[in-house]
């Protein structure tokens, strides 16, 4: 084998793979400058030292005024110094990776040159170096380490080097963005694995890949014309009278969620910059080139410490534009860029599990390209975590519609919204039943969402699907009173679409979890397996039968004979079960507004009746996609809003204290 260096870089010249004899000195000094798990790294003290190491490559290019910031910054927020300049945008990454090598004597390792056969880890553990910053390579029959100092602890990384004059030849410094991008171009496959198949290779029966939901289908619709043609005057009134029950079933768990919300009762505690763990955050982007702009600004507006922030934008492969767009920012850390594999449905979660590959946080929140989270949202949604056992693996942020005036499709959205994450949900959560998640604004422990496979990448509701899957594993989610405000499709076409989109993902998420409907019933419990089928089989049947049940009524009522008794009593029940969940969803609407502030709008909920039946022709083009396009991603047009209510409001001080992401508090003196 032949191998020589240029430019400090490791270069294989040999097609065999590299046989390598193993340097026991190498995984205990990465072990040792590798960063800890929080809250183990909270826990450690970062003292205002007279000279931070890690700033020594620096001290002849940046003012002294400007290292002293940081070094005092570095010690409020209990991390490296050299993080805090990476995050304020005064150094990049690899500017200071660069200096760092040059500064200890290291070489520079650009990895452009390194073969995938000189890295002995298997595609799983290479991935992992995109996080944790530590890459081995063969080399001459050795073990040479590669380390992205973004990643680790550079002082303690320093010390280790100092301390250990043979851990300059076998160590090679990189960029975590040249890092980043040599684990996406060698695990291509692995990463597209495991956003398209692991869930549905790991635990088929919780995916919606399979066949079996268009078959089962076909089956319940042939099984319904059947028993309508062999016996339809008892099918009717079977029919009839399971639909008015499961009407008022549907109706009555509203009126619980109703009257438990009060029960939920919310404690922020405040954590200090220094208790803070990584916290990641993707947005899922297509064709979204046009909000970019307002999105970044949103998320640079986060109250959290920019060194301890994670942003992961993932793209789809041939979506140059908006690529392009987030180039023209010219974005540094904390933002990185994603890109989902070709193969596989072209769906948000699959978009959602390639950024799970690389997100580096003990949590991480997932929003929308429209979204406008609260700044203090991420503290609010730790300090939730923070107060409850592990079995909480998700928080749910409250959604609220940002362009209500834009029509009367986006007042009524704005009702629904107000009355689910205001007023339902809360009370079930107060209860610690299972939740259907909205599709933004959810906030996970990272492991917990590993654990139970992540996202359906065939499932193009993925948020219930998720919800539903978390209670199955034993996790909890609960609702906090902080929002993200998000646009509304004010046209007919594009809320037919998008509304067609969840009721095909809803009947997806139904038809999955009813595979094994005792299974289904042990992990969930009675009340758990009660909540599921009313919340997602029962709102997906009440908008399929709803304007054939209102349109049937009708009919009763105009044709009834006057001493018909039963035919009487039958549609009085009938009637009483629709206008049952009219006035309560206009209920749950009508409180929801009151708390947001909105009464004013109250008007368009007189317009229910046609709002449900618009629901229910959603209902039917999702039904005939289930069968014939299941997988399908009508995509929600975003950036059409005329009116903003966020944009007129003055928004509150957080309420759980900290600094600005990318805007710490600087001392005075400092340059």
């Amino acid at each position: 084998m032949a191998y020589r260096e240029g430019d400090g870089a490791v270069v294989d010249r040999s097609r065999r793979r590299v046989r390598f004899a193993a340097v026991p000195v190498l995984p205990a000094a990465s072990g040792y400058f590798a960063k800890p798990d929080w809250p183990v790294r909270a826990r450690r003290a970062r003292a205002a030292l007279p000279r931070c190491p890690e700033l020594d490559c620096l001290r002849r290019s940046i003012a002294p005024g400007v290292l002293a910031f940081a070094e005092l910054r570095a010690a409020e927020a209990g991390v490296g110094a050299d993080e805090v300049l990476i995050a304020a945008g005064i150094v990049d990454e690899e500017t200071y990776a660069r200096a760092l090598a040059a500064d200890l004597g290291i070489a520079f390792e650009p990895l452009g040159r390194i073969a995938r056969r000189q890295c002995p880890a298997a595609d799983g553990h290479l991935i992992a170096a995109a996080c944790t910053g530590l890459l081995h390579v063969a080399a001459a029959g050795e073990l040479i380490i590669v380390v992205a100092p973004h990643l680790v602890d550079s002082r303690r990384l320093i010390a280790a080097v100092r301390a250990s004059n043979g851990l300059r030849t076998r160590m090679r410094i990189t960029g975590a963005g040249r890092l980043r991008h040599f684990v996406a171009r060698h695990c291509a496959g692995e990463i597209e694995r495991r956003s398209v198949d692991a869930l549905r290779t790991a635990r088929p029966a919780l995916s919606a890949h399979s066949s079996r939901p268009r078959r089962r289908a076909l089956s319940a619709l042939a099984a319904s014309a059947v028993l309508a043609l062999t016996a339809p005057a008892t099918a009717l009134v079977v029919v009839e009278v399971a639909l008015a029950a499961v009407f008022l079933a549907w109706t009555g768990l509203r009126v619980f969620g109703l009257l438990s919300e009060r029960m939920a009762r919310w404690r922020p505690h405040a954590i200090a910059d220094s208790d803070l763990p990584v916290y990641s955050v993707i947005v899922a982007l297509h064709r979204e080139a046009a909000i970019v702009p307002k999105l970044v600004a949103s998320l640079q507006a986060l109250d959290y410490p920019a060194e301890k922030l994670q942003i992961v934008l993932a793209l789809e492969p041939d979506d140059t534009e908006t690529r392009d767009a987030i180039v023209r920012l010219r974005l540094g850390a904390p933002f990185e860029i994603a890109i989902a594999p070709v193969r596989g449905p072209r769906t948000k979660p699959k978009a959602l599990n390639a950024a799970l590959q690389f997100v580096r946080g003990t949590f991480v929140a997932v929003y929308d390209a429209e979204d406008r989270p609260e700044p203090d949202q991420l503290r609010r949604a730790l300090a939730a975590f923070v107060a409850s056992d592990r079995r909480l693996a998700c928080v749910q942020a409250r959604l609220t519609i940002d362009n209500t005036e834009d029509s009367w499709l986006a007042r009524m959205f704005t009702a629904e919204y107000a009355g689910l994450f205001d007023v339902f949900l809360p009370g079930l959560a107060a209860w610690r039943l299972p939740l259907p998640l909205g599709g933004s604004s959810n906030h996970f422990r990272a492991a917990s969402l590993r654990a139970i496979g992540a996202w359906d990448p065939y499932n193009v509701t993925e948020d219930a699907d998720l919800g539903m899957r978390l209670a199955r594993f034993g996790y909890r989610t609960t609702v906090i009173p902080s929002t993200t405000h998000e646009e509304a499709p004010a046209q007919f076409g594009i809320w037919l679409r998008q509304r067609t989109r969840w009721f095909k993902g809803w009947m997806q998420t139904w038809l999955v979890h009813i595979r094994t409907p005792v299974r289904l019933l042990r992990e969930l419990g009675i009340s758990g397996f009660a909540v599921f089928q009313l919340v997602v089989g029962g709102t997906v049947l009440a908008a399929l039968v709803h304007a054939p049940f209102a349109a049937y009524l009708a009919w009763e009522i105009a044709t009834a004979p006057a001493g018909a008794i039963l035919t009487q009593a039958l549609t009085a029940i009938y009637a009483t079960s629709l206008f049952a969940g009219y006035l309560i969803a206009a209920i749950l609407g009508l409180i929801g507004l009151a708390r947001r502030g909105l009464i004013g709008s109250a008007w368009a909920l007189l317009l229910m009746p046609l709002y449900w039946l618009l629901l229910s022709a959603a209902a039917w083009r999702a039904l005939y996609q289930l069968v014939r396009d299941p997988y399908r991603w009508e995509k929600t047009e975003h950036g059409l809003a005329r009116n903003s209510r966020l944009a007129r409001i003055t928004r509150p001080q957080p309420t759980v204290t900290g600094n600005g992401a990318g805007h710490p508090r600087r001392p005075s003196g400092a340059a």
